[in-house]
């Protein structure tokens, strides 16, 4: 029997395409401080790449140490814009300003994962976007706000590019589930390499519990 397999980490995006793709598997939030981390690895002067590889290897670990028998995925995002690394908003005001300073420029999303097994890497990734924002007008900006409340809230980029988010954009480069969160293509590849997946056996549509398959919307 394949090990038990894990996703260390709280976010309803990830849970969802691990859903969707038909994966059996357990959510577990993890208790790392990212904030400490992200300072130390300031401090040190590793970049945005290394960065997230860290923290996605933090809540991994972390979780890997409780359940040393499963396979546990970690994964992080993060956002820059001209060398600054930005967090996700906690007020609406914040996230309006971060959505004028992404007016009419290219930031980019590295999303990292790592799968670990009794504390020991096993696999890890981390893919890049590239996200060109269109010139938004004050007017729109507050319109959005209005519109998504707090999902605003919820993504280091205060949009989701799957919904509403989508309007905010004149150019995306890259791959789509590295957008939202998760390098999906390159994870099946190793689940499948270690027997985690089961060609033969990959459960229909109509066996997934009820709402699942029906989107990626939060």
């Amino acid at each position: 029997m394949p090990a038990p397999l894990i996703l260390a980490s709280g976010s309803t995006v990830r849970r969802r395409l691990l859903e969707n793709a038909g994966l059996d598997f357990r959510a577990v939030s993890a208790s790392v401080d990212e904030d400490a981390l992200k300072a130390r690895c300031r401090t040190e002067n590793r970049d945005i790449k290394e960065t997230a590889l860290i923290l996605a290897q933090a809540k991994a670990g972390e979780i890997s140490a409780r359940e040393p028998d499963a396979l546990v995925i970690g994964a992080d995002q993060m956002l820059e814009l001209d060398g600054r690394w930005f967090d996700k908003p906690e007020s609406r005001e914040q996230a309006a300003d971060h959505l004028r300073q992404f007016s009419a420029k290219t930031h980019r999303l590295v999303t990292a994962a790592v799968a670990m097994r009794a504390g020991e890497r096993l696999w890890r990734r981390v893919d890049v976007a590239s996200m060109t924002v269109r010139p938004l007008g004050e007017p729109f900006i507050q319109a959005y706000l209005d519109a998504v409340g707090a999902d605003a809230l919820a993504s280091v980029g205060a949009y989701q590019l799957e919904g509403r988010g989508a309007q905010l954009f004149e150019a995306v480069e890259g791959d789509f589930f590295t957008i939202l969160g998760l390098p999906l293509l390159a994870l099946l590849d190793f689940l499948r390499q270690h027997a985690m997946i089961d060609d033969e056996r990959l459960p229909r549509r109509g066996a997934l519990p009820a709402g699942i398959g029906d989107g990626l919307n939060r």
